[in-house]
C-alpha cells in the first residue's frame, strides 16, 4: 500500500505540473488560455494527492507528517484545498500564479521522499546535470539584467528627486522603461530558475536518494526560489512597481548570490 501511495503522489505531481506550466506562461505572456485545463488537472491531482495521504495514514496509523517529505506533501495538499475553496467562493484566478508552482514543488518534494532508481546511463546523468546548470545560468543572466535595471532605476529616481537631472529624452532611460526592463528580466529569470530547480531536485533524488534534502545548499536554493515566487506574484498581481520592486530585486540578487556561493568553492565559508 505504501508503494501505491507513492504512485498516487507522483501522479498528482504530474498533474500539478500543468498548473506550473500555466503559471510560467502567465508570468511571461499574460495569457490564461491554459487555465481551464490546468485547473481540471489540478483538481484531479488534489483527489489523487488526498488518496495518497489517506493510504499513508491508514498504513502507519498516524498523520503522515513524520518527516520533511511528508510534511511538505501535507502542506501542498492543504494549500491546494485552500486554493480550490477560494476559487469556488471568489473566483480569484490570479492566485493560481502563486499556488500552482508552490503546490507542485511541495508535492514534488514529497514524491521524492521515496527512493528512485539509479542512473541507467552515465551519459543521461551528465546531460541532466548540464541541463540544470544551463537553466540556472540563464536564470541568473536574466536576473542580473533585472538587477542592473533596478540599480539604474534607484539612481535615476534619486537624481530626479534631487533635481540633479532634467526629465528629458536625452538624459537617459525613463523610469517607466527601466521598470519594464525589471519586470521582463524578473519573469524570464523566474521561468529558468524554476525549471532549473525542478531539474536539480530530481537529479539529486536519483543521485543520493533521500539524503539530498539534508543538504543545506538545497534548502538555501528552495528559500531563494520561494522569495522569487513571492516577488513575481506581487509584481504580476499586486502591482508591485517602482522603487519597492527595484529594492526587492536587489535583495533577491543578494539571496541568489548566497545560493551560488553555497554551490561553488565558496561553500566552505558559508556552510559547516
Amino acid at each position: 500500500m505504501q508503494d501505491l501511495s507513492t504512485v498516487w503522489l507522483r501522479a498528482a505531481a504530474g498533474l500539478y505540473s500543468l498548473g506550473l506550466v500555466h503559471a510560467l506562461l502567465l508570468a511571461t505572456r499574460r495569457t490564461a488560455r491554459l487555465f481551464p485545463l490546468a485547473l481540471g488537472a489540478f483538481t484531479v491531482g488534489v483527489v489523487l494527492h488526498a488518496v495518497s495521504l489517506v493510504e499513508q495514514a491508514v498504513l502507519t496509523g498516524r498523520l503522515p507528517a513524520n518527516n520533511f517529505f511528508q510534511s511538505a506533501s501535507l502542506c501542498g495538499l492543504l494549500s491546494a484545498l485552500l486554493f480550490l475553496f477560494v476559487w469556488w467562493r471568489y473566483r480569484a484566478r490570479n492566485l493560481c500564479m502563486f499556488i500552482f508552482p508552490l503546490v507542485f514543488v511541495l508535492t514534488l518534494i514529497g514524491a521524492l521522499g521515496s527512493p528512485l532508481g539509479g542512473w541507467s546511463d552515465q551519459s543521461v546523468r551528465e546531460a541532466w546535470l548540464l541541463v540544470h546548470v544551463a537553466l540556472v545560468l540563464a536564470g541568473y543572466a536574466a536576473l542580473l539584467v533585472s538587477a542592473v535595471a533596478s540599480l539604474a532605476y534607484l539612481i535615476r529616481e534619486r537624481q530626479l528627486k534631487r533635481k540633479l537631472v532634467r526629465c528629458s529624452p536625452g538624459d537617459g532611460p525613463a523610469l517607466m522603461t527601466l521598470d519594464e526592463l525589471i519586470g521582463r528580466g524578473l519573469t524570464l529569470g523566474f521561468v529558468f530558475i524554476t525549471l532549473g530547480l525542478v531539474a536539480a531536485t530530481t537529479w539529486a533524488a536519483v543521485e543520493s536518494g533521500t539524503r539530498w534534502i539534508r543538504d543545506p545548499r538545497i534548502l538555501i536554493s528552495l528559500g531563494t526560489w520561494a522569495l522569487y515566487l513571492v516577488l513575481v506574484f506581487l509584481r504580476a498581481t499586486g502591482g508591485l512597481r517602482g522603487r519597492k520592486a527595484a529594492m526587492m530585486v536587489v535583495a533577491l540578487v543578494g539571496c541568489s548570490a548566497l545560493t551560488w556561493a553555497a554551490h561553488t568553492g565558496l561553500r566552505h565559508l558559508l556552510l559547516p
